[in-house]
């Protein structure tokens, strides 16, 4: 896409977890886990660059054993968001670009969904993005499975962990989830870490509804993959699968 800015891809990938610690480094068909996100991130054409940002010198010394490049961020950010803020900064980032946040736990990213999230920078007034992707009245009940509702032209109008919208008529239910990766215009993504901490996005605790609460617009981009991250070191086999089908 020729008329897009420069468009950054970064990586946060923290070695502290509850149910994973340092997931980033996980072996996956013989490589860490974040040579499979840098691998299938790098494949889309739209990314000028990709880098890894990493809080932990285990994970930065196998990124360099690895040829992932990568930079050292502060370990007490509280979201991976701030982290890709902070990475684009030490990149120095131009202010024109768009800077995705590329979750670093989804080794079978399909490089296609980072290019429909890039799509839409080709106008001027979009400065968020994000995926969503329709889903069943089953699982719309999941909690942990994001729903998001938007308006005709995509624009989010709220997110949720209760099955949005509610279907007291009689009409066929329609759900999205929200798949968590994002793009922002550099100023978007200033403007969202200097705010505080939103009512809404404390009592849901989805920090993209501290956006909406302040009047910066989400659009969404319908795609038509699944997104399938790695939460506990159970999930690698299932990854493992996947990916031997892929080769």
């Amino acid at each position: 896409m020729n008329n897009l800015p420069p468009c950054y891809g970064i990586i946060p990938a923290r070695y502290a977890s509850n149910r994973f610690p340092g997931k980033p480094l996980a072996a996956i068909l013989g490589k860490p886990m974040f040579w499979h996100v840098y691998n299938r991130a790098k494949q889309c054409p739209e990314l000028s660059n990709v880098i890894l940002a990493t809080d932990d010198h285990r994970i930065l010394s196998a990124a360099e054993q690895w040829d992932v490049p990568a930079v050292m961020t502060r370990s007490d950010h509280l979201s991976g968001t701030d982290r890709v803020l902070e990475a684009a900064g030490l990149l120095n980032v131009p202010d024109t670009a768009i800077v995705v946040n590329i979750q670093g736990d989804e080794p079978a990213l399909a490089p296609a969904m980072l290019s429909q999230l890039l799509a839409p920078f080709s106008e001027s007034t979009v400065r968020v993005t994000t995926l969503a992707r329709t889903i069943n009245a089953s699982e719309a009940q999941n909690p942990d499975l994001v729903k998001v509702i938007f308006s005709h032209n995509r624009s989010a109008l709220y997110f949720s962990r209760a099955p949005v919208p509610y279907p007291r008529g009689t009409g066929k239910d329609v759900y999205y989830g929200h798949i968590g990766l994002y793009a922002f215009r550099l100023d978007a993504l200033k403007a969202f870490a200097a705010l505080t901490p939103s009512r809404l996005e404390g009592f849901e605790k989805l920090e993209q509804l501290r956006l909406l609460e302040n009047d910066i617009p989400i659009h969404v981009c319908v795609t038509q993959y699944r997104s399938i991250g790695v939460d506990t070191p159970q999930d690698i086999q299932l990854i493992e699968k996947m990916l031997k089908k892929a080769i």
